[in-house]
């Protein structure tokens, strides 16, 4: 992985910045793209540009005037349009693309878990599950609950978000990691009925499964959108071995 060509990291999340470490360390030249929706992000080893690309034609411009080398998609598992502009960017450039994309959540035994396949219909599940919903799907979509009149919501973001919001609710701005005493202590405190997440997965934010799995509450999932038909990985490690058995960046 050696040579002068960037590797582009479409990032954002811990396993992106994992990612620009270890290229950094190896002699790399690393480019992380953020997107810009964290007012104060956690940013990667090596150069870091912040907002869109303005569509995949755009992003294809990008990558040849940069001499991009291999473009690693390492984007949350719910960021839709960048996804999709990079599966139409990087053929259209010439340029290698890796999906690194970790492994959802996995239910166990005795978990009550309900799946859905968007906000709103996660939305119209709530009040029949429990009055007082931890809400942690992030601050992109909260205009799903607004209507939802029947349940208080305690509602968990990074930055605040801006409305509509439910109707009911209290705001915690707060960012992972979690840990399983905090969110027990969380969930106590605000006498919690059920959880609603997405299925992100990932350690940092596993936590508040295993509270709700401790005080048997269910919990309500939504199921990760399509995503667009390009090589995958699960892991750091395998990102960097697809980088070096390519030559993708050098």
């Amino acid at each position: 992985m050696s040579g002068g060509r960037i590797v582009l990291i479409l990032g954002g999340t811990a396993e992106a910045r994992e990612l620009a470490a270890g290229l950094d360390r190896a002699g790399v030249r690393v480019v992380s793209s953020l997107a810009g929706r964290v007012a104060r992000p956690r940013l990667p080893a090596g150069e870091v540009r912040i907002g869109g690309f303005g569509g995949p034609d755009s992003l294809a411009r990008w990558l040849v005037e940069h001499d991009v080398g291999a473009v690693v998609d390492a984007t949350h598992p719910f960021a839709e349009c960048i996804s999709a502009s990079a599966a139409l960017a990087c053929p259209a450039a010439g340029v290698g693309l890796l999906r690194l994309e970790r492994e959802g959540f996995g239910a166990q035994a005795g978990d009550r878990w309900h799946w859905v396949d968007g906000l709103e219909e996660a939305a119209a599940l709530v009040p029949r599950l429990g009055r007082r919903a931890l809400l942690t799907t992030g601050r992109q979509g909260l205009a799903a609950f607004a209507g939802t009149a029947d349940a208080w919501f305690l509602v968990r973001c990074v930055d605040p978000p801006s409305p509509p919001l439910p109707p009911h609710h209290e705001l915690v701005l707060d960012r992972g990691p979690y840990t399983l005493a905090g969110e027990l202590a969380l969930i106590d405190r605000h006498a919690i009925e059920v959880v609603v997440t997405k299925d992100s997965g990932g350690r940092h934010t596993e936590a508040k499964l295993h509270a709700a799995r401790a005080r048997e509450l269910p919990v309500v999932v939504v199921r990760r959108p399509p995503r667009p038909d390009v090589a995958t990985v699960a892991t750091v490690d395998d990102a960097l071995a697809w980088l070096g058995r390519t030559d993708q960046a050098g």
